[in-house]
């Protein structure tokens, strides 16, 4: 399942416009190339986020360039981070068979 998130602040993308991102799940293959999960977890565990991290999975699962990445907004940063965060949080759901 794909998140779409509305941008506060659009950017530019591949030579056009962007109001919002299409967040998907990263696959484990681009988990395993990023070498690193987009938050820690502290001694008395609080999460907290890691953005550069985030920021190499918001280009991976929205499918822009890490410059338009760059162009982002603290506040959208700061949504996105957390919606990709998500996605390690929580499992992917389950197709029923039909």
């Amino acid at each position: 399942m794909n998140d779409i998130v509305k941008l506060q602040v659009p950017i530019e993308a591949h030579g056009e416009q962007l109001n919002g991102l299409t967040l998907r799940r990263p696959t484990v293959t681009e988990v395993r190339a990023i070498k690193a999960l987009p938050y820690r977890i502290g001694k008395d565990e609080e999460v907290s986020l890691d953005m550069d991290v985030a920021a190499k999975y918001i280009a991976v699962c929205a499918g822009i360039p890490p410059s338009s990445v760059n162009q982002l907004d603290l506040a959208d940063l700061n949504t996105l981070s957390w919606e990709i965060a998500g996605f390690f949080m929580t499992a992917a759901s389950v197709k029923s068979p039909t």
